[in-house]
């Protein structure tokens, strides 16, 4: 059995389909079907069994499986520990990141490739409850967010800066003269607003909740860029973290002046988990970005 037989294995778990887990090992589907053959051969027991709606995990392959992705997750170790031995010239970094900070990873990205050209970078953009799950899953180095309210006990999450939510519109429009706004006013405003369940979304409505005030979205974007490209081009407004538009000189951030208006900038990884070079070097130039630095915690190890 070689790590090979492991990969396909637990591939196939994923899609529960041969044509897509070939499409993604890069492998044919005869390949695929001959590795998971053979490893059943080598184990003596049937994995996956076929039927009229498609490939189905065996009890025996549910029991290989917790131990399957751990002997993947700490070959992929051992080969990261080499890699930072080599002095980063080589490696990959996964990073997992919010819709809601993802405005602020262009200048860490540029900086971080530049610096370290070898490293191939593989950045997932998900929702907080997909990214964590894909951390503890051993699929992400970490994840940068805004802390979330509840995490997994097995999660460290590392506080790097404070933001607060702020009514975001575009230069142009009459409220840009707003020195702050309350969130009972914002019932008033015509509203495009980050999806539910976004981080920026999530605070809102409990500020809302907090004070009894009910708003309603006119149009909802589960992606940040084309929700700021609307605000640009029309009257508006949106509610985001005041760091998501730092690089936007066209839009305006108002603060909203609420109790327990808090968004914690953050960088979340697994207790006790193996933490590469790479990873420590890409956090440190991100705490080195404009967005961080006007808001950083000092004191970070």
């Amino acid at each position: 059995m070689e790590l090979r037989h492991l990969q396909a294995f637990v591939k196939l778990t994923q899609t529960l389909n041969f044509s897509a887990a070939a499409s993604e090992l890069c492998i044919t589907q005869s390949t695929l079907s001959a590795t998971i053959r053979q490893l059943e051969d080598d184990l003596g027991v049937e994995l996956f069994t076929r039927n009229s709606h498609g490939v189905v995990i065996t009890e025996a392959g549910e029991q290989l499986l917790p131990f399957a992705q751990e002997a993947l997750y700490q070959a992929e170790n051992c080969v990261s520990r080499m890699y930072d031995l080599s002095n980063m010239k080589c490696g990959r970094l996964k990073i997992g990141v919010t819709h809601s900070f993802s405005l602020m990873m262009v200048e860490a990205i540029l900086a971080f490739n530049k610096q370290y050209p070898g490293i191939d970078l593989e950045i997932h953009y998900k929702t907080m409850g997909e990214l964590l799950d894909k951390l503890i899953k051993h699929e992400l180095d970490f994840v940068l967010s805004y802390k979330p309210s509840i995490t997994s006990p097995l999660i460290e999450s590392h506080v790097i800066f404070d933001d607060r939510l702020s009514l975001v519109v575009s230069q142009d429009n009459p409220l840009a003269s707003l020195q702050s706004v309350k969130v009972r006013e914002l019932a008033k405003y015509r509203l495009a607003l980050p999806a539910k369940g976004l981080q920026a979304r999530n605070l809102l409505e409990e500020l809302c909740k907090a004070q009894g005030v009910e708003i309603k979205a006119a149009i909802e974007f589960d992606l940040v860029t084309p929700l700021l490209r609307l605000v640009y081009n029309s009257n508006f407004a949106t509610v985001l973290s005041s760091a998501s538009i730092q690089s936007h000189d066209y839009l305006r951030a108002i603060p909203i002046d609420a109790e327990h208006n808090l968004m914690e900038g953050s960088f979340h990884i697994l207790k006790g988990a193996y933490r590469k070079k790479s990873a420590k070097e890409f956090i440190r130039i991100l705490c080195e970005t404009e967005a961080v630095r006007k808001r950083r915690i000092d004191g970070l190890e």
